[in-house]
């Protein structure tokens, strides 16, 4: 199912994929596809592709941040107001745009539609014990905490939400996680 569902989005949103390629090229240096490793199933580390949010030296700009930020990068993996998006990174995100390239990682295997998001391996530490249930799964495109919470929850919360389907997965609970992202995503409840 999912792979028939992303070949599908793929075909159907082509033009949308040229469309923001375009505008992402006319707003700032760099590629138009970002690619960041994260974690996979039992542990397997994965590529995930992004549409490119950020300016292209922004590893390079976190070095300059204030001390308040290098917390709140350190507690949350992001900031709420990050000087290194883009103008057309602030829509997509916004949007969660950025995000259509993973179906590309789905058609991989690498993420399923649903499933909790991929992290990286720095944030893997703070699920302690919980580590290996955690990623007993695959990692989704969108999951429970994605659809939820976003960036309304702290890095606490977001993790009990991603246990909790881990614990609970289901079709019936993907399918309400599906039409509960269509409709974060159409209100833009939690985006950044």
């Amino acid at each position: 199912m999912d792979i028939v569902l992303s070949i599908l989005a793929l075909v159907v949103l082509s033009p949308v994929f040229l469309l923001i390629s375009v505008m992402i090229k006319l707003d700032s240096k760099g590629k138009v596809i970002f690619k960041h490793k994260r974690i996979g199933k039992n542990g397997k580390e994965i590529y995930i592709y992004k549409f490119r949010t950020m300016v292209e030296n922004a590893e390079d700009m976190i070095r300059n941040f204030t001390e308040e930020q290098k917390k709140e990068f350190q507690e949350n993996y992001k900031l709420a107001d990050d000087p290194r998006i883009t103008k057309v990174g602030k829509l997509l995100r916004k949007t969660s745009l950025d995000e259509l390239p993973q179906l590309v990682n789905i058609l991989k295997g690498d993420l399923s539609i649903i499933g909790p998001r991929p992290i990286v391996r720095e944030e893997l530490k703070k699920y302690g014990e919980r580590q290996e249930e955690f990623l007993s799964i695959t990692p989704g495109l969108t999951g429970y905490w994605a659809a939820n919470g976003r960036s309304c929850v702290d890095y606490a919360q977001r993790m009990e939400m991603e246990m909790y389907y881990v614990r609970n997965v289901s079709f019936k609970l993907d399918v309400k996680i599906f039409f509960q992202t269509v409709k974060s995503v159409a209100t833009r409840r939690g985006a950044v």
